[in-house]
């Protein structure tokens, strides 16, 4: 599958970046090309000089809402960020429509932030926008989640996230949701965690993406997953989790004959599977999702009926009531990896609970300004009778 990239603000265009990198690696390793074309579209300067692998001239790196922001942001204020796509918009449709290859894309992926101000406003205007004028292909949205500390200390994100999800939810074809939290690593700078989190939001989809790209024989597995397969199963509220294990050198050079080890061949998948399940991008019930899908990607003699049948099985015991998808991928040289999608989610209890506080929020935030112009009232009643120098 193809997809063209397009990363809104800071941690939009961050990821997106990672995209961009990811294109790099499939073309340098496999030969292919995964990313038709990746942007970053931004009323920062400094956010779009700080990204290292999305081509750096205008085209790509799109400015947007210079003469209001003067290139340095919004200031959280999601509703500038909207109001600025929909003025700037025709700026990102027309550097898609100048994709060398936009005729190979298979869907878009617009990538932001939901606590921010210009990922979070502009994601849904320009998905409806580019919409308007690509109806024809898939649209998708990977919205990024707060962190903990920042929904306790700012009022605003649980705003900015509660108004980014509903309106991206109106639009967009299917949403990945990540929460942050999940990737944090406590022995990590701020610097090395946010980095180490945008890789691990991005890898996910590498296997994913390749194994409908792949052009040597020896690599096509013998149920292949293609553009179809994941445009089938994309819809709604969606969560990506990803699972690897390496195989051991001795086995992997010398081969299993012993039953045991080939028994424990299959408990290993399982093992796996259940990995990219704990590692879902966003704690959700499996149980709840009407469509899934998974990928097998190891080398090609670690994979056998028994262990995909296993594989199977392990996800239609947790989430009984979706259609499945499942696909092989003989091209992991020393490890077993498993990539799982569950989508059409019907009740995710972190969305609903932004939009509780976000209605908990409007409603202190409109008692506070209804007190503000009392006390306003009360000044100039106060001052009314006092000259004044000016």
């Amino acid at each position: 599958m193809k997809l063209l990239v397009i990363g809104c603000g800071q941690c939009g265009g961050r990821i997106a970046d990672e995209f961009a990198l990811l294109n790099r690696r499939a073309h340098g390793q496999r030969g292919i090309d995964i990313i038709t074309n990746t942007l970053a579209v931004n009323t920062d300067v400094a956010d779009l000089t700080g990204l290292s692998f999305i081509r750096p001239d205008f085209q790509h790196r799109i400015l947007i809402g210079g003469r209001k922001t003067g290139g340095h942001g919004v200031g959280k204020i999601n509703e500038l960020g909207s109001e600025i796509a929909k003025e700037d918009g025709d700026k990102i449709v027309e550097s898609i429509r100048t994709t060398r290859h936009l005729h190979e894309t298979d869907a878009f992926l617009l990538i932001a932030s939901a606590a921010g101000g210009t990922g979070s406003g502009a994601i849904p205007i320009l998905t409806q926008y580019i919409k308007e004028h690509y109806g024809e292909k898939p649209l998708y949205n990977l919205i990024v989640l707060p962190f903990k500390h920042e929904e306790k200390i700012e009022e605003r994100t649980i705003y900015n996230t509660a108004t980014c999800l509903k309106s991206a939810y109106l639009v967009a074809d299917a949403i990945f949701l990540v929460d942050n939290q999940r990737y944090v690593r406590k022995d990590f700078s701020i610097q090395n965690n946010l980095a180490k989190i945008n890789a691990l939001v991005a890898e996910p989809f590498y296997n994913l993406l390749c194994a409908g790209e792949e052009k040597k024989p020896k690599y096509i597995g013998s149920r292949i997953v293609d553009a179809g397969d994941i445009i089938q199963t994309l819809s709604g509220w969606t969560v990506i989790g990803y699972g690897k294990s390496q195989i051991p050198l001795f086995k992997f050079l010398f081969g299993t004959s012993n039953f045991r080890e080939k028994a424990s061949e299959t408990q290993k998948g399982v093992q796996v599977m259940n990995e990219a399940i704990n590692e879902l991008s966003l704690k959700c019930n499996p149980s709840d999702t009407k469509r899934a899908l998974y990928l097998l990607s190891a080398p090609a003699e670690e994979m056998n009926m028994s262990l995909i049948n296993e594989i199977g099985n392990c996800l239609k015991r947790i989430a009984p009531e979706a259609i499945i998808r499942s696909g092989d991928y003989p091209r992991e040289k020393r490890s077993i990896d498993v990539t799982v999608i569950l989508s059409e989610l019907i009740n995710v209890g972190k969305v609903m609970e932004y939009f509780t506080k976000a209605i908990l929020y409007i409603s202190s935030y409109k008692k506070r300004w209804e007190g503000l112009e009392y006390e306003h009232k009360g000044i100039e009643e106060a001052f009314r009778d006092i000259p004044s120098l000016l």
